[in-house]
C-alpha cells in the first residue's frame, strides 16, 4: 500500500467518532487556539479567527498564513507537552484523525476541548457557527455561513434537474480504492445527480480491481489529484470504459474535495463541471 497515506485524511472523515463534547462555555472568547487538523484552521481562518491559532498540525496549508503556524504533531500523535507549554484557552481536536489516546489527555488535562468532525457538508456550517461562539467571531461566522448555505442549496436545485451520470471516483491507485454510499465524497456525488458505480460496496472505501471498473462501465472517472494517484493506473487500454473511450477522465483537487471546511463548495462545483463535461 505503498504512499497509501496520501488518502487518510479522507478515510479518517468517516472513522467512527469520538462521543465527546458539547460546546464549552467560557466567559470570555478563546484568543490562543491549538487547531489539530487541515480543515479546522480553514474554518478558522474563514470566520477571521485564524490569528488565533499558536499551533496546529501536519498538511494544515490553507490559506498561505497557516505555513507560518508552528507544528505539533499529526497522524501519527500530538506532542502533548507541547500543548502545556502553549497553555491554550481552546483546543479543537479531531475525534476521528486525531488520536483518541491524546484526546483523553487533553480532557483529562483540563483543557477546553472541542470536537471539530463534520460529516455531511450541512455539519460544516453548524461548526462554523459554534466555532464562532467560541472565539468571539460570530458575526463574521454568520456570513461565512449564510454565504455557503446559499451556494450549496443553489447547486443541489440546478444539478437535481440534470441527467444522471456513471461516476467512478478513484480515490486512489495502489491499492486502486474508490468510495461507496457513506463517504463524504457521496454527499458531493449526490449534489452533482452524479450515479456512483460503487455506491453498494461492501465498505465506504472500497478495494477494487481494473476488472470491477470495466463490469460497472462508468461514463466518468474522476480522480483525487495527486500525482502518484494519476500516475498509478494506465486507463488507456480499456476503451471498452466509456469514460475512457470518450476522454472523460478528470483530475480534481483533493484539498477542496476531501476536507469538510467551506472551500468544499469549491469541490462541489470542480465535480459537478466534470459531470456537465460527460452529458
Amino acid at each position: 500500500m505503498k504512499n497509501i497515506r496520501n488518502c487518510l485524511p479522507i478515510l479518517a472523515i468517516f472513522l467512527p467518532a469520538l462521543s465527546m463534547m458539547a460546546i464549552p462555555v467560557s466567559a470570555a472568547p478563546a484568543k490562543r487556539v491549538v487547531a489539530l487538523s487541515p480543515h479546522s484552521v480553514e474554518m478558522l481562518y474563514a470566520i477571521g479567527a485564524g490569528e488565533s491559532i499558536v499551533a496546529t498540525t501536519e498538511h494544515a496549508d490553507y490559506p498561505q498564513q497557516a505555513l507560518q503556524i508552528p507544528r505539533i504533531g499529526g497522524y501519527h500523535g500530538i506532542q502533548i507537552e507541547r500543548v502545556i507549554e502553549l497553555d491554550p484557552d481552546l483546543v479543537v481536536v479531531w475525534g476521528s484523525g486525531n488520536k483518541a489516546e491524546d484526546i483523553e489527555k487533553l480532557n483529562n488535562l483540563g483543557f477546553k476541548v472541542y470536537n471539530s468532525d463534520p460529516k455531511t457538508l450541512e455539519a460544516v456550517a453548524t461548526e462554523l457557527e459554534e466555532l464562532g461562539e467560541l472565539t468571539g467571531h460570530q458575526e463574521r461566522a454568520a456570513m461565512v455561513v449564510a454565504d455557503y448555505q446559499m451556494q450549496l442549496k443553489e447547486l443541489r436545485a440546478t444539478n437535481s434537474v440534470k441527467p444522471k451520470v456513471k461516476v467512478f471516483y478513484q480515490l486512489w491507485s495502489s491499492p486502486l480504492m474508490s468510495v461507496a454510499k457513506n463517504s463524504w465524497i457521496q454527499q458531493i456525488i449526490d449534489v452533482c445527480h452524479g450515479e456512483n458505480v460503487f455506491y453498494d460496496a461492501d465498505s465506504d472505501y472500497p478495494q477494487l480491481s481494473l476488472e470491477n471498473v470495466l463490469l460497472k462501465m462508468p461514463e466518468v472517472i474522476l480522480q483525487s489529484q495527486d500525482k502518484g494517484n494519476i500516475l498509478g493506473v494506465d486507463w488507456s487500454p480499456w476503451q471498452e470504459i466509456p469514460a475512457v473511450k470518450n476522454n472523460h477522465i478528470y483530475p480534481l483537487n483533493a484539498d477542496l474535495l476531501h476536507r469538510a471546511a467551506p472551500r468544499a463548495i469549491l469541490g462541489v462545483k470542480s465535480l459537478c463541471d466534470a459531470l456537465d463535461k460527460a452529458r
